[in-house]
């Protein structure tokens, strides 16, 4: 019985990965019943089964139970090993959904990880793997996960339906993580950005650049849009094109947006002028809405915060979105761990969007690599 009340218990198919992530870092058994119980298709979904088999590898000794139907997950973590693997990523989500997971765990495994996945690198769901490499790694180094081994590399890109993208992603492993302030995130200095283009014309990616640099010019000269045409093995199996710009300020924020066409023989064909221009509009918003971390990496920022030394980390964010409010309830569930939240108005910080400051104390993650009950 005293078993059963240390499992924590979940019902749905809702935040999956958060709560494999958490339990597998909290060592917390997790049960998760009714998935998809009421569909016509029930049970996990092939990317989900996917993202099980990739927490599988990267441990040793994890106990994983899936009933007939798939609808209800034991899962018992195992330890975070590491160490040089492989994994073919369903291409029904891009690579992003499998590397914001490895993101949150990589700094905590016995040996540095270096991971080759495969699939799609870039769709119009997830964070793409330009995104990431452009705002993760920036914010690993801020919390003292940096070095040599700390790199996204992109040896070929794939768009969906098919995919066919391969990226590396190596990490090195840390025992303690830095505390931060990061409170202020200062005055957008540049953009940068990467327009791509997939088994389609190289002159895609030169249009979205025109049209996104003439919205951009009004606000910056410092500008510099790379474009990216890959070419035979490396472009994957389907066409596409999109496109991935990144704010930075002078204190090391970097704000992000992103867009990509849509996949072959799905929607209407998009001009890559109306993408590149819609592009430029949402990395705008996501100015405008602020905070020292973007919002696709907040999660991860208040992760990080979470397993830090006994000391006080202050964060500024834009208004949280509703995939971090969940985060912070499950953060409570697997780590008993609340953050304090200040409300920012506009008038106070004068710029964008409401602000809320998130405080926390670490509860002191130590990465011993063995198991501690």
């Amino acid at each position: 019985a005293a078993a059963e009340a240390y499992c924590l218990s979940y019902s749905g198919c809702n935040f999956l990965r958060q709560r494999l992530v958490l339990a597998t870092l909290s060592g917390r058994p997790l049960k998760i019943r009714k998935i998809r119980a009421k569909e016509e298709d029930p049970g996990l979904r092939d990317f989900e089964a996917s993202f099980i088999r990739l927490i599988d590898k990267v441990t040793n000794g994890s106990r994983i139970e899936i009933n007939q139907t798939g609808t209800t997950l034991y899962y018992q973590p195992g330890l975070l090993y590491g160490g040089s693997l492989e994994h073919d990523c369903s291409p029904s989500r891009s690579i992003g959904y499998y590397l914001e997971s490895l993101l949150c765990l990589a700094p905590f495994m016995k040996h540095p990880l270096k991971i080759v996945l495969r699939g799609v690198t870039n769709d119009q769901v997830d964070p793409s793997v330009d995104v990431l490499k452009a705002t993760a790694l920036p914010l690993l180094k801020k919390f003292g996960i940096d070095g040599e081994s700390l790199e996204i590399k992109i040896n070929r890109r794939g768009m969906p339906p098919k995919g066919g993208g391969e990226i590396l992603f190596a990490c090195p492993v840390r025992k303690v993580l830095q505390p931060i302030q990061f409170t202020d995130p200062g005055k957008i200095k540049r953009i940068r950005g990467t327009a791509y283009s997939v088994r389609v014309s190289p002159q895609m990616a030169n249009r979205m650049v025109e049209s996104a640099r003439s919205i951009l010019n009004k606000f910056l000269p410092d500008i510099y849009i790379y474009t990216d045409h890959m070419k035979g093995v490396s472009s994957g199996k389907s066409p596409g094109f999109g496109m991935c710009l990144t704010a930075e300020t002078i204190n090391g924020t970097i704000l992000s947006a992103e867009l990509a066409s849509n996949p072959q023989g799905q929607g209407e064909a998009v001009l890559p002028e109306e993408l590149g221009q819609s592009c430029a509009k949402l990395l705008l918003e996501e100015v405008y809405r602020g905070g020292c971390v973007d919002s696709t990496n907040q999660s991860l920022a208040l992760l990080l915060m979470t397993l830090g030394q006994r000391d006080v980390s202050k964060v500024l964010l834009g208004p949280l979105s509703p995939y971090t409010i969940e985060f912070l309830r499950h953060l409570r569930s697997f780590f008993q761990i609340v953050f304090k939240i200040e409300t920012k108005t506009p008038e106070e910080e004068h710029v964008g969007g409401e602000k809320v400051l998130m405080t926390c104390v670490g509860v002191g993650f130590s990465n011993l690599s063995k198991t501690m009950r």
